[in-house]
């Protein structure tokens, strides 16, 4: 018989999320079932209850996605996971497992459609539910290990957000003797900072005005440019070999791009639904290359999370019991966290 736990979500696009219960399958042959200890808050999360994205794809929607927990239960066939593990999920609980993207261990990019851990269709017909709830069901070659060596709390917003910047740094190879620009020091645009200097590259922190300079070097940004200067894209045209973007709202495409020397990468991987216009100039001159990412596939999340063990990255957390979810959603939009907030999963008992 399903299972029965607390929880917390909305039935209605834009409405507070509050207190609710929602069923959660057996355990199959293939699943391991977790209580959640922690989870991140990520804008996508407020996106979809919003309804940014669209309308609710189900009611109610319970939203979450970056998960902490410890194995509880596991099915008769899983052989990657044991009671009293710690674990965690991230951005999606299955994928086809058969075309090539997933055979190329890129799940995200599955060409028949990945299942996100809440909102989309489950294999059993129900809707998929997320990580503000108590406990989950998912098949264990979706579940991560979460290294001993990271806290909990602050590892939870890795299974989102790191991996959403590692990924695209890693691929565009910074390391050292590169120069990596962040575009936005918010939950994404911190762990970028700290994932590049990891990897060995110059960091400079690119935002608005001058107020985030002193936060930027106390993370480890080598240097800090105000995008509000009118003088900056000219005194640093043609520096960075990546120009990492984490903001979720529209930016000068173009301008830049122009920061970015020979052969130099634009990764996007901020979520705005509005369009971003493009001078073909601006990309032709120098070779310059603009790409998107989504999170990764479940090898390379892994990787990253020990990755994150060996040397010391997390992200910088605020803990929220339950009952403040719909505060802590204010003040992500007003900016207003250093620099993600994570829920305290024990709290929803009460």
């Amino acid at each position: 018989m399903p299972t029965t736990v607390n929880a917390y979500g909305t039935f209605e696009a834009g409405a507070a999320l509050q207190p609710l219960s929602i069923d959660r399958r057996d355990v199959g042959p293939h699943d391991v079932q977790l209580d959640i200890l922690y989870c991140g808050i990520c804008h996508s999360d407020i996106h979809f209850a919003s309804g940014d994205f669209g309308p609710l794809p189900v009611s109610p929607l319970v939203p979450g996605h970056e998960i902490v927990g410890v194995v509880t239960a596991t099915g008769e066939a899983v052989t990657k996971h044991r009671v009293g593990d710690r674990v965690g999920i991230g951005c999606m609980v299955d994928s086809c497992r058969e075309c090539e993207n997933c055979v190329a261990g890129q799940e995200q990019y599955c060409l028949n459609g990945h299942t996100l851990v809440f909102g989309s269709p489950d294999r059993d017909g129900t809707f998929t539910q997320g990580g503000y709830s108590e406990m989950i069901v998912a098949n264990e070659d979706f579940v991560v290990r979460v290294p001993e060596a990271l806290d909990p709390a602050a590892a939870a917003p890795l299974l989102c957000a790191g991996i959403t910047v590692y990924a695209p740094l890693k691929r565009w190879g910074a390391g050292p003797g590169t120069r990596v620009a962040v575009v936005g020091l918010g939950g994404l645009g911190h762990v970028g900072v700290k994932m590049a200097k990891a990897m060995g590259a110059e960091v400079t922190v690119l935002s608005r005005s001058e107020s985030k300079r002193e936060a930027a070097l106390e993370l480890g940004a080598d240097d800090y440019a105000a995008t509000g200067d009118p003088e900056t894209f000219a005194k640093l045209a043609n520096r960075f070999h990546i120009v990492l973007n984490t903001v979720s709202a529209p930016i000068d495409v173009n301008a830049y791009l122009g920061l970015l020397r020979i052969g130099g990468t634009l990764a996007s991987v901020g979520v705005t639904t509005e369009p971003l216009p493009l001078d073909a100039f601006a990309l032709m001159n120098n070779g310059r290359n603009i790409a998107g990412s989504q999170f990764a596939g479940i090898r390379e999340t892994q990787e990253m999370l020990d990755f994150c063990a060996e040397h010391g990255v997390v992200a910088d957390i605020e803990l929220t019991a339950a009952d403040g979810i719909n505060d802590a959603y204010r003040r992500v939009l007003s900016s207003d966290v250093r620099y993600r907030f994570v829920i305290d999963n024990a709290t929803l008992a009460n």
